[in-house]
Parts: structure tokens; sequence; C-alpha cells
């Protein structure tokens, strides 16, 4: 059975993880309940000590982790962060949220919670047939009630801290929209985390609006633009690549909701590939363009054995297993590639050419 406690794997010590800080942004995917494992990620790099989170990039539950752990660090520094997350996801854990396979016995593998239920078929029908006006005509969303015990946003739009850039996807116009710190709100957050097929979407200042994933999942530019670092840390949920084919119905749809949701991430990293090879070639002057560094924290080894139905497994084992998982690639990560923060890529951009 995991422990609880997150503070176990690959810890450092704090003389050592204090003795430089360096300034990153970071770009947080979505995915369900396998935000577990940014969180993971995200906790074990507060731990660490040695990055400054300057800058966050959101889109659906990379939204969520976005705003909890800002809210977490504005009011209580490094510290406060991993507290918020861990206080927001323990609200998400708790009995009265499950949705999927109950552990009544543990320890339990990862494979376990990709089981597909019959009330996941079932409502898997339902989302079918009607939609979330029909399902859902009173546009209950429990998120927003654990958003609003968890994080004070009044608070957050004020601090200079972090900045915030949260992804939604404009309905009408199918463009992306960015809102940036001053403008985050509960709303707002549901609005990134809008899935069409479950609920109503968000609307905000007579705009409607679903799932950031759809247009930016994260979005890279704004980083480009409005933040001081070069360096970003994407953390990806979805994996970039399968190995086998998919065959069955819901193995086919979740490869292409895969594919969907990299595809915009998959884009800004083959422009910043093609503007970093201009800039090496001597084509583009020295600091007439950014240069960015780009690096990737990811589990697509795990990520390719759980099913969409685990995207909505709630339950506090799952989670905390992808916590851990999250701490450790995140431990891993920054050992091997912090001399690198600052000075190169240590994701080979040039494979998105």
């Amino acid at each position: 059975m995991p422990s609880d406690d997150p503070s176990q794997p690959h810890r450092r010590s704090r003389t050592q993880a204090q003795q430089i800080t360096k300034l990153v942004n970071v770009g947080l995917q979505g995915g369900g309940a396998h935000g577990a494992f940014v969180w993971g990620v995200l906790d074990y790099l507060l731990e660490d000590g040695r990055l400054d989170l300057c800058g966050i990039s959101g889109a659906s539950a990379g939204a969520v982790n976005a705003v909890v752990v800002a809210h977490g660090v504005s009011t209580g520094g490094r510290e406060g962060g991993r507290a918020a997350l861990a206080d927001f996801w323990r609200k998400v854990g708790e009995p009265s949220s499950y949705i999927g396979p109950h552990p009544f016995q543990l320890p339990l593998p990862l494979s376990y919670f990709s089981e597909v239920t019959p009330a996941f078929v079932i409502f898997d029908l339902l989302t079918r047939c009607w939609s979330p006006y029909q399902l859902n005509p009173l546009n209950i969303n429990p998120l927003r009630s654990i958003l609003e015990a968890t994080v004070d946003f009044e608070r957050l739009r004020t601090c200079p801290r972090t900045n915030l850039f949260l992804t939604a996807t404009n309905v009408r116009s199918g463009k992306v929209h960015v809102f940036r710190t001053k403008e985050v709100s509960a709303d707002v957050v549901l609005a990134s985390a809008c899935l069409p097929q479950v609920f109503q979407a968000v609307e905000i200042d007579g705009e409607a609006y679903w799932d950031g994933g759809f247009m930016g999942n994260p979005a890279i530019f704004p980083l480009i633009y409005d933040s001081p670092s070069q360096d970003v840390v994407i953390v990806h949920v979805n994996p970039l690549v399968r190995p086998d084919v998919p065959r069955t119905a819901l193995e086919i749809e979740n490869r292409m909701n895969e594919i969907s949701f990299n595809a915009s991430l998959i884009s800004e990293m083959r422009a910043i590939a093609f503007v970093t090879r201009l800039i090496d070639q001597g084509r583009i002057p020295e600091g007439l363009m950014k240069r960015m560094l780009l690096h990737s924290i990811a589990a697509d080894d795990v990520m390719q054995t759980l099913s969409a139905v685990s995207k909505m497994n709630t339950s506090w084992e799952f989670l905390t297993q992808l916590r851990d998982i999250g701490r450790k690639r995140a431990a891993q990560w920054i050992d091997d590639s912090f001399d690198r923060i600052g000075e190169e890529s240590s994701t080979d951009i040039r494979s998105f050419l």
C-alpha cells in the first residue's frame, strides 16, 4: 500500500536544495483524475526548493492544479503550496466522490483502476444520447464547491508572486482564450475544465467556454511573451506515443482524445523548434526573438496502461499512487537536468520538426 506521506521518495537535504535557485515556467496538462500525477510533480518541485515557479500555464485539470498551488504559495510559500494541493486532492478523493471501482482490498495495481464498470457503461451511454443541458439541467458541478473551499480567489487575483495563464476554448469562435491572474475565478477554472459531454458551457462575460485542452494543453505562447524565464517545464499527462494500435471502441476513442488534446502542444513545440533552429543558424539575430528552453516530465509508460475510464476515478488509493509516481519522475528529472536549466533544453525539440 503506497504511503500517504508524499515526503518519502527522493527527499533531498534542505542545505543542498537551497544552494541555488533557478526561475522556470511550468506547463500543466489536463486529464481528469490523472491530474494527480501533476500534483505529485509540483509537490516534489516545491519540496526540493531549487526552482521558483514564475509562470504557470494550465488547461483543464492542469488549470485546477495551477490555481491551487498558486493560492497555497501566495499564503504560505512552498509549504503552503504543498499543503493546498494535498488539501484539494484529499477533498477530491473523499469517499463521497468515488467514480469507478472501489478499492476493497489493498494494495492494488494501477491497472485495476482502468476496469470498465457497469456504472461507467451506463454513464457513457447517457452522455451519448443526452446533452448535459438535459441530464444536468441545474448545472451542478461538484468541482465548484471544492475549489471555493480551497482557493481564496480574491487574494489570488492580487498576488504578484506567480503569473497564471489558464486556457479555455471559446465555443462560438473555436479560438483559444487565455485567462490571466487578474481574471482568475472559480468560473474561469470550471471553464478550462468543462468537458462538453458532461457539463454545460461556462458563460463568462457573455462568451461560452469549453475545456481548454482542445486548443492549448497547455498553451506555451503566453509564457514566451509574458514571463521573464526562458525555461518551460511541461508536465505531460496524455501520452504522446502508444506502441500498440487500439482495437476496442473505448481504446480508439481514448487514443483519438489523446491525439486531439496533444495537437496544439505539438504545434507550439514544433514552432519553438523551428525558431530555435533559425537562431542557431544565425538567420535570426540573437535577442530579436526569445530563445525558449523546453523540458518535460512524463510517465508515458504508466499512462499507457490506463484507460479513459480511470480519468474519472477519484478513489484516494488511485490518486495517491499517481501522486507518488509524479514525485519520483520529478525527482529523477531535476537530478538529471538541473544543470541544463537556463543553458539548454533537456527535451530534444528537434524531434518535433
